[in-house]
């Protein structure tokens, strides 16, 4: 299973034509092993075939040979190119394209699952889900392979791809679900004895932390249409339910944008989209916003990404209305690929709250970062911390000494893996673990939590 350096097989690639037949099937040296293994012959013979066009009787020969459970690297590769291949030619039907392309990538995917760091393999994944019209997952592993080392015109290639992607984009979709057990639902301080004017009271037990398991499910969807070569129109929405065992904690969030989307440059893009969000607690109508949203990315350079995000929403309550009032907002994320198997992100922001009532107006800054790595046998597994501050205005008294501002600083850890080779129904299972704390000077209002979620994710 072994395969030439990548920068041999990669140059040759490009040495017979540029742009996009850089990547064709056939147009690179393919892996070879040191010594013929069972199946080499015929392994030959399909390599020959593509060689000359004739992707099905290739793939007539391939695919006897990648039966079974341990099926040699080379015979996936071949499978995978001739598919593709075949899917291009004239005359093959929608259902047919459709089923060669899956093939094709189902053949890539389970090289990578043992072997991640297979640049060559991934750009081909890519370019498979490119052509089935799957941007999302085409653009994650462009951007994969973008980390490793290639030769110049292979990294133009694929910056080309990446630019297409971005300019056609029209339909997405997403939905997930998850499972959250948690030792905190309502993030409760535990604190049973608190000062009331000096005096010591206990708190009920009913009012102290609730444990339990939490089921979510959320669904979003966009458009975008197109206005001129370089505008379009997006529209979206969002929703999201999160039910637990009692009314108390029942959660429902609707969303909707709309607005220009600019492409700026080859490497950067502008959105300014009008934005309204609704809540609801316990089944009931809780709040509403209505206003302003930008986004902005830019890609750095091969590596690396930075996203910027700005929105100023007026948020009126149906029934706490002392908390009405303007909400702002203010994001930048820098994401790098170290690797094709290591990405890193970091995120910092500020926002602020000015509520009608003073005292719980507050300004908040944050911090996070996050490492992911791509693991043999299929393995990811991720990490993340996160820092916020909040400073509260007002006379907090008599929940701080002297009637002081509230001031909080809140950390969280997680942990997350899943596996790359596991899916259910073309769901992808993770699962996270993570903990919690806040501690501040204003008492009932610390609190520790410890939580988990077993997700499931589908992007369209």
């Amino acid at each position: 299973m072994r395969f030439r350096p990548l920068r041999r097989a990669l140059a040759l690639a490009l040495a017979v034509c540029l742009p996009f037949a850089a990547l064709a099937p056939g147009a690179a040296a393919q892996p070879v092993r040191a010594s013929p293994p069972p199946g080499a012959a015929a392994i030959a013979e399909a390599r020959a075939l593509i060689a000359h066009g004739r992707f099905a009787e290739a793939l007539a020969v391939l695919r006897p040979l990648a039966r079974g459970r341990r099926v040699d690297a080379n015979v996936l590769f071949e499978l995978g190119l001739a598919a593709v291949a075949a899917s291009q030619q004239s005359g093959v039907s929608g259902p047919a394209r459709t089923a060669l392309l899956d093939e094709a990538i189902g053949a890539f995917h389970t090289m990578l699952v043992s072997r991640p760091g297979l640049v060559r393999v991934r750009l081909e994944l890519a370019r498979a889900h490119f052509l089935k019209g799957e941007d999302a997952l085409a653009k994650r592993h462009f951007e994969q392979v973008l980390a490793g080392d290639l030769p110049a015109g292979v990294t133009a290639n694929v910056r080309k791809f990446l630019q297409q992607i971005r300019a056609r984009k029209g339909w997405s979709a997403r939905v997930g679900m998850a499972l959250s057990p948690d030792t905190n639902i309502g993030a409760s301080s535990d604190e049973r004895i608190f000062y009331l004017y000096g005096l010591p009271f206990r708190r009920d037990q009913e009012e102290l932390t609730t444990s339990g398991v939490g089921f979510s499910l959320w669904a979003g969807g966009e458009y975008q249409h197109p206005l001129s070569p370089r505008a379009r129109l997006r529209a979206g929405a969002d929703l999201s339910r999160q039910d637990h065992a009692g009314r108390e904690f029942d959660r429902t969030t609707a969303a909707g944008h709309v607005g220009p989307r600019w492409l700026a440059s080859p490497s950067a893009e502008v959105s300014l989209l009008a934005s309204t969000r609704w809540h609801w607690r316990a089944g009931d109508p809780d709040h509403r916003d209505l206003g302003l949203r930008a986004e902005a990315r830019r890609r750095v350079n091969a590596r690396t990404s930075a996203t910027a995000q700005a929105s100023w929403h007026e948020r009126h309550y149906d029934e706490r209305t002392f908390l009405d009032g303007p909400v702002s907002d203010v994001s930048v994320g820098v994401m790098w690929m170290a690797a094709p198997t290591l990405r890193a992100e970091v995120a910092f922001g500020w926002g602020r709250d000015r509520t009608d009532l003073e005292t719980w107006r507050h300004t908040r800054r944050w911090l996070q970062a996050g490492v992911t790595v791509a693991l043999p046998r299929g393995f990811t597994v991720g990490g993340s911390a996160m820092l916020r501050w909040t400073g509260y205005e007002g006379n907090w008294y008599p929940y701080t000494e002297y009637g002081e501002s509230r001031r909080d600083r809140t950390r969280r850890l997680r942990l997350s893996v899943h596996n790359r080779a596991f899916t259910l129904g073309g769901f992808s299972p993770q699962l996270s673990v993570g903990v919690e704390r806040r501690t501040t000077n204003a008492q009932l209002y610390d609190y520790e939590r410890t939580f988990a979620e077993l997700t499931l994710v589908r992007q369209f």
